[in-house]
């Protein structure tokens, strides 16, 4: 019963699990993807995935002054994928229709950035 309950929840906020493997693979194929990162400012300018945006989960209730499109595909990762989250499922009830939780950035293999 408890299952049941989850999964309905989940389908409910259309949120979807990616593994970093599959979101590659979408990302070098260039389909247009957001692709967001909800932690801190200075945890991003440290490391963060190239072509990535950085909006704080705290500041994610304005995700719709950088993404107005709601069918828009939104890739959102951060440290260890409770943030993620977190923001995907807020971005769900706004009425985002295409999130991927990507976890976190420890489990991205295929290279980052700093702005340091």
């Amino acid at each position: 019963m408890l299952n049941l309950l989850s999964r309905k929840s989940e389908s409910k906020n259309s949120v979807k699990r990616i593994s970093p493997a599959e979101a590659k693979k979408r990302l070098d194929a260039n389909e247009p993807i957001v692709l967001l990162d909800v932690r801190e400012k200075n945890e991003y300018a440290g490391q963060h995935i190239p072509n990535s945006i950085n909006l704080p989960l705290g500041q994610i209730q304005t995700v719709d002054k950088i993404v107005p499109d709601k069918n828009a595909t939104i890739f959102v990762y951060c440290l260890s994928g409770g943030r993620s989250q977190s923001a995907a499922s807020q971005m769900a009830k706004m009425g985002y229709q295409n999130i991927y939780n990507l976890g976190g950035i420890g489990g991205w293999k295929y290279g980052t950035v700093s702005s340091h």
